[in-house]
């Protein structure tokens, strides 16, 4: 199910207050309008008429899969809602939560939880794309694509049911290697900024069998990373 809203300030605060109230899994909630979203560590994610800004709702189970997994769930059915609108160019997934397309940020996820309810966030850039000062970003209207949020709103939802489907049904390990598939290169040269404000950069190495980046880094010694901001480099 869709609800639709002309406006709102945050369609995660939204559904996580829907969630405290019971709703159940499988909900969506779309604005035509964002204005105080959220992305990753508290950052501005607004979003003007013509962008899609949704999120959805999990409801965890005690045999699901770790819940931080959702993020290559959402991932996977991201990408595979964006290549029905058949943009030209190079569509990749970034750990932890951004689709690239051409190596411009197309779209980004925000995963927030509240008790057993886990609300996944998603916001495209359909028609229009901000200026950012640390990264590019484009449009699918930039790369010859004429979606529309709404019938975007529908294959998403569409995606995401399948997709956590598979997650349920067959564990992680199908969810990380379709992930892997739709993935940059291993080999790509990444940055991250981790949460300690250090700074990692290598080459791209794989996810591990729990989803966290892996980065083979000049000396050869392959590194763990389970959080922080990763750039192309």
């Amino acid at each position: 199910m869709i609800r639709t809203v002309r406006e709102t300030g945050s369609t995660n605060a939204d559904m996580l207050a829907l969630a405290r109230e019971g709703a159940q899994e499988g909900l969506w909630l779309r604005a035509e309008r964002q204005t105080v979203g959220r992305g990753r560590q508290g950052r501005a994610w607004t979003s003007p008429m013509g962008n899609f800004s949704g999120s959805t709702l999990v409801r965890l189970r005690g045999e699901d899969p770790p819940a931080a997994s959702l993020a290559l769930v959402a991932g996977v059915a991201l990408h595979d809602a964006v290549m029905a609108f058949q943009p030209n160019g190079a569509l990749w997934l970034k750990w932890p939560n951004d689709l690239l397309l051409d190596g411009a940020k197309l779209a980004g996820i925000l995963l927030e939880r509240a008790q057993d309810a886990v609300v996944v966030g998603v916001g495209v850039n359909l028609t229009h794309h901000p200026d950012l000062a640390d990264r590019p970003t484009t449009s699918l209207a930039a790369h010859g694509s004429g979606a529309t949020a709404g019938p975007f709103a529908e294959a998403l939802a569409a995606s995401f049911e399948r997709w956590l489907g598979r997650w349920r049904g067959a564990g992680l390990a199908g969810v990380r290697g379709r992930w892997l598939e739709r993935a940059h290169p291993v080999g790509t040269a990444l940055t991250a900024r981790l949460p300690d404000g250090s700074i990692t950069d290598g080459l791209f190495d794989g996810l591990d069998c729990d989803g966290a980046l892996m980065l083979r880094l000049a000396s050869g010694e392959r590194r763990v990373i389970y959080a922080g901001d990763v750039f192309l480099l």
